[in-house]
């Protein structure tokens, strides 16, 4: 459970009126709309695996307060989260994992300085009541048979092990190449699924190659890469806020020296727009109650959320030295995504405890 004492500090905001009362009634409508999603229906045993790229994580002016607030309740909801485009300064997912709770723990990779690399780290931040690490992390390192054009992948893939329950697998995490060349980014994609493929044989644990995939259609050369991999692909659908690109993604090894280790159970993505800096474009949300309203959920509408945040974000950018928007209509989704993301996050659920079946093979 997230922490929310922090609540209290914001009560004198004179660039924010009703600053206590609005996150928290956005928390409540948001951690009803996480509860309908993934934790109302969640096998009881069962590891939850989630990834998000959170844009630009924390780079040029600083996100809002309730931002950090909404993140952190979301990745609340996984058991473990990998994470990308994190930027040089490691204090704004510091303060996302103080949110999160001292049950809560982070690993992140260096910065990637190399050309594409765009200054980013990757991270795992994983929930330590349901998941423990095994003490092996690092980054692939492409074999030099399969080097693309002489050179490794220009964000090096990012994993760690680490295990739940007996289930042990291991994350690769990876933000592939954006730029014209498909080719590319099909290459990367392959070399980065061929390694974790070709260990799963050796090694008894699963593989989870997950993260940015930049992947643009749902039957191009990218994705193609992707679903011949020999690896598990979930259909998580679009994962941008217009709806039409499959950028994010994951898969997992179900073959191997493990075996049949694991089953889906459940995956998809979470759009959090109903909840917080919606509303949704596209897809109506579910009214509240009469009861519900009263107990403080509510579903904005576009009005009242420009209303809402056009003079908070006029002083926040006044006092970093930013030039107001002069369209805040128009700029408002823009800025949205520098507050939440331009990705939505992706969960997959799977089936970890085979204990019955284990007991079973010492029955006569």
């Amino acid at each position: 459970m997230t922490f929310y004492h922090g609540l209290k500090y914001y009560k004198d905001d004179p660039d924010y009126p009703e600053k206590q009362a609005w996150i928290a009634s956005r928390l409540l409508t948001l951690r009803h709309d996480l509860y309908q999603q993934i934790e109302k229906d969640r096998h009881p045993k069962s590891l939850i695996i989630g990834s998000w790229n959170i844009r630009a994580f924390d780079d040029g002016m600083p996100r809002l307060d309730e931002s950090y607030h909404y993140i952190a309740e979301i990745i609340d909801h996984f058991d473990i989260c990998a994470i990308q485009e994190v930027k040089a300064d490691l204090a704004p997912l510091r303060r996302l994992v103080k949110l999160l709770g001292p049950n809560w723990d982070y690993f992140v990779s260096d910065v990637s300085e190399a050309k594409g690399g765009n200054n980013e780290r990757m991270a795992f931040v994983y929930n330590t009541d349901r998941v423990f690490f095994r003490n092996l992390i690092g980054e692939i390192v492409i074999p030099r048979e399969d080097l693309i054009a002489g050179e490794q992948v220009a964000r090096s893939p990012f994993f760690a092990s680490f295990q739940a329950g007996w289930f042990k697998f291991s994350l690769c995490s990876a933000h592939i190449i954006y730029g014209d060349d498909l080719d590319l980014r099909a290459q990367e994609i392959k070399v980065i699924a061929d390694t974790l493929v070709r260990r799963s044989k050796k090694e008894d644990q699963v593989h989870v190659f997950l993260g940015d995939m930049n992947i643009e259609k749902e039957d191009d050369v990218v994705m193609r890469a992707l679903k011949e991999s020999k690896m598990t692909v979930p259909d998580f659908g679009p994962t941008n806020m217009s709806g039409n690109r499959y950028f994010d993604q994951m898969a997992f090894t179900t073959k191997g020296k493990a075996g049949l280790k694991t089953r889906l159970l459940r995956h998809a993505t979470f759009d959090w727009r109903h909840a917080v800096f919606g509303p949704h474009p596209k897809v109506p949300a579910s009214a509240f109650t009469e009861k519900q309203n009263k107990l403080g959920m509510s579903r904005i509408d576009r009005d009242g959320l420009l209303a809402h945040y056009k003079d908070i974000v006029t002083a926040a950018r006044t006092k970093y030295k930013k030039q107001p928007y002069s369209d805040w209509p128009k700029s408002y989704k823009n800025w949205t995504t520098f507050e939440m993301s331009d990705h939505l996050p992706i969960w997959m659920e799977l089936e970890v405890d085979y204990s019955d079946d284990y007991l079973r093979r010492y029955l006569k």
